[in-house]
């Protein structure tokens, strides 16, 4: 086999700019296929990746699968799951965009049906590879914070005027928000730093006119182990606070700004380009690590978001493991809807 065949079925945001470019990039595949309803878009789709087919629906892909060998899924948030479960059925592999699903029964179905058939199955959760989440677990694995007591960690923004879109317009069965958006990236982040949550608080809110759900929220995790995790999310921030603030017992660590991979995708860098810098950082950037005055910058990890489509080449050609582990995203959608409960009730949710 030259190269996997991978169909991606939506080529908006995440499609276009997330999977479609990192997927050329990893030299074992090829953009087969995209299903998109938009002519603007199959166009680009044409344009960007020359002989790929281009459908206009799910059911025109699904209608004949010949010669492919995974479907990567980045739809709207309420349609993955069901679109997962007809890639499943026809016998494919898949990639699911996050958040997996929308509840944790969804995800539990996916995760039973890809065992049962003896498919790859796995969840798109491209920030574990942001190069400050990587300095921020090479720092705790190597012990150089000491224990870690307290994790902090935001994705915030200022858009003080809505898009419109189904993400801010959309409702809570349909996976819209900023909980289910941005905190599906960070509590996996939280999850694979530090571990199982025995207790979740939350408080969502809508900040802005016409928003029909939550627009900045808080998420307190308290781990098995004891560490405290705080988590923000934000479309309504005025001044952005630090991207993480982790303090242990000995040295904390400090760093603001977001990983460069995203903004290079958008403007149409791709990592197979001969970009020997792909996912760094200047100087300037590094955070900051020890415990004031005496704190020094160090240097960031490079990002490394096409290490996901590698390892998942690996997992389809090799036998290797997915990249990510469809149960680590079951026990993130279990957390989310815990937080859920929160905030409705205002009350900490402890978990069984």
């Amino acid at each position: 086999m030259s190269s996997l065949e991978v169909a991606i079925v939506g080529y908006g945001l995440a499609g276009s700019v997330f999977h479609a470019p990192l997927i050329a990039a990893e030299p074992r595949m090829r953009v087969a296929a995209v299903v998109t309803g938009s002519e603007e878009r199959a166009a680009q789709a044409r344009r960007e990746h020359p002989g790929v087919r281009v459908v206009a629906s799910a059911d025109e892909l699904f209608g004949d699968t010949s010669g492919l060998d995974l479907v990567v899924i980045a739809t709207p948030n309420r349609t993955h799951a069901p679109l997962a479960r007809r890639a499943l059925d026809a016998g494919l592999p898949v990639v699911v965009d996050k958040p997996f699903a929308v509840t944790v029964g969804e995800a539990e179905d996916l995760v039973e049906r890809a065992e049962q058939t003896g498919l790859n199955l796995s969840v798109f959760q491209n920030r574990r590879w942001d190069g400050d989440f990587l300095t921020v677990r090479e720092l705790v694995t190597a012990g150089r914070l000491g224990d870690v007591r307290r994790f902090e960690s935001r994705f915030e923004r200022w858009r003080p005027v809505p898009k419109g879109g189904w993400r801010e317009v959309g409702s809570a069965e349909d996976g819209a928000g900023l909980l289910f958006d941005l905190g599906s990236h960070l509590v996996d982040q939280a999850l694979t730093l530090l571990g199982p949550v025995r207790a979740v608080y939350c408080e969502l809110d809508r900040r802005r006119p016409g928003i029909q759900t939550d627009d900045d929220a808080f998420l307190a995790l308290t781990h098995e182990s004891g560490v405290r995790t705080q988590l923000w999310m934000s479309a309504v921030a005025p001044q952005l606070g630090p991207r993480f603030r982790v303090l242990g017992s000995e040295a904390g660590y400090l760093s603001y700004g977001l990983d460069p991979q995203e903004d290079a995708l958008r403007a149409g860098r791709r990592p197979d380009d001969g970009e020997r810098n792909w996912g760094t950082v200047d100087p300037e950037r590094y955070g900051l690590l020890g415990a004031d005055p005496d704190a020094v910058p160090y240097p960031t990890v490079a990002g490394n978001y096409p290490a996901f489509y590698s390892a998942m080449a690996a997992a389809l050609l090799d036998g290797a493991a997915v990249p990510v582990d469809p149960r680590d995203a079951i026990t993130t959608l279990r957390i989310l809807e815990a937080a859920r409960r929160s905030a409705e009730h205002a009350e900490v949710v402890t978990l069984v």
